[in-house]
């Protein structure tokens, strides 16, 4: 079955808050070697006007996580994942993340665009905080391979 062209314009229901932890956000920092002061130490993330660690601003992908697996459970959407890789990634701040958020997302598939039969899915995850104010945008490109002939799913 091919990537579903009707995946186009839809949006999937917002995730649960995911609540953001200081030493979820030291992880992440070191896992990606962000080695600023601000991911790990409270005081210089203070000092700074933040009121607790900062992250990286990658790690509005553990949020937005969430959504692609919405993507990827819809039945009908034709994305196999062994055929599926993370092709693209992009990120519009309002502001940092930090320990202590609670953030939302909603996901919704903004294009699809087909290359050799291969078919690029671009999605933006709208990620917001308690309050329903706007954190970051993620804007993700998978790529899904074509089926090759006479291959079975």
């Amino acid at each position: 079955m091919p990537v579903n062209s009707e995946l186009v314009g839809r949006e999937f229901p917002p995730t649960p808050p995911y609540l953001v932890g200081r030493e979820k956000v030291r992880e992440f920092a070191r896992a990606v070697f962000a080695d600023a002061p601000q991911h790990t130490d409270v005081e210089v993330a203070r000092a700074a006007g933040f009121a607790d660690v900062v992250a990286p601003p990658t790690f509005a992908m553990v949020i937005q996580d969430h959504t692609l697996q919405q993507l990827l459970a819809e039945p009908d959407s034709g994305i196999v994942l062994a055929r599926t890789i993370h092709a693209e990634q992009r990120f519009t701040y309002s502001r940092p993340i930090v320990a202590g958020d609670a953030l939302s997302a909603q996901l919704k598939v903004t294009g699809i665009r087909m290359m050799a039969g291969n078919a690029l899915i671009t999605s933006d995850a709208e990620i917001t905080d308690a309050e329903g104010a706007h954190v970051v945008t993620a804007t993700s490109v998978l790529l899904v391979g074509s089926d090759p002939e006479g291959e079975a799913e």
